[in-house]
């Protein structure tokens, strides 16, 4: 039963040795990552397809027109 504990607290110092390990790495990489804003201003291009909603409209206006005068066609 004595060997279980002694096990238990290795374990416990290993994982808060690994933990303190992580932490020191991440502080010690923190310098290396920076955040800039951009000299130049962000461009956003927005190109809009409509032509479906107008093909739409054409179609339903021509049928209506077709229903209204069958003798033009």
């Amino acid at each position: 039963m004595q060997g279980d504990s002694k096990r238990g607290r290795f374990r416990g110092l290993t994982r808060m040795a690994t933990a303190g390990m992580l932490v020191a790495g991440l502080l010690a990489m923190g310098g290396c990552i920076s955040v800039n804003a951009p000299d130049k201003p962000i461009v956003i291009e927005l190109n809009i397809n409509i032509q479906q909603e107008v093909v739409y409209r054409l179609a339903k206006d021509a049928d209506q027109t077709i229903a209204q005068n069958p003798e033009i066609f």
